[in-house]
């Protein structure tokens, strides 16, 4: 059986010159590789205790939902603004260019819920640190952050502290 890394298609200088692109794609278009990435990822949450699962849109869906399904969870999408059809509270972020927008429905985490946040990838941990807030400001407690790949030369972990993070893989660089 071939290890998770396998699966990831490596594109260099995209989107710049220098940059080693970590492409999700090629792991999604194997049943193989997007088993074992969904295996990979429930085995760490091994001995965690926790009551939602909540994924980011749209690749924290992909691999939220079947960890969700597979656990017999709940599952609780976190989508860019507006998408959202009941009331909601909403959380900003600074991407490399700008800035965005993440929303949650009001009433999809309960005070004291245990939360799983899902992603396929944590860089410099923005998008992932907004997911955070949303999820204690409905009162809820991230029990823990997991990741397929991690972009550990971009230090999103750092931003992180203090927060239990597992991710599959780990490439140093960007």
């Amino acid at each position: 059986m071939k290890k998770i890394e396998e699966y990831v298609r490596s594109i260099p200088d995209f989107p710049e010159k220098g940059i080693i692109f970590r492409d999700v794609t090629s792991v999604l278009g194997d049943a193989e590789g997007l088993k074992l990435a969904i295996d990979s990822m429930i085995g760490l949450l091994d001995n965690v205790e926790f009551d939602v699962i909540a994924g980011t849109e749209s690749r924290g869906f992909i691999f939220g939902v079947p960890i969700a399904y597979e656990l017999g969870k709940p599952f609780v999408p976190i989508r860019k603004k507006g998408k959202l059809p009941c009331e909601t509270i909403s959380a900003s972020y600074e991407l490399e260019y700008g800035s965005a927008e993440i929303e949650m429905h009001k009433d999809s985490i309960k005070p004291g819920q245990r939360v799983v946040l899902v992603d396929d990838l944590i860089a410099t941990g923005g998008t992932v640190e907004a997911c955070i807030r949303l999820v204690e400001e409905l009162g809820g407690e991230v029990a823990r952050i997991i990741f397929l790949m991690e972009l550990a030369g971009l230090k999103g972990r750092e931003k992180l502290a203090g927060y239990d993070v597992a991710s599959v893989i780990t490439y140093e660089g960007k």
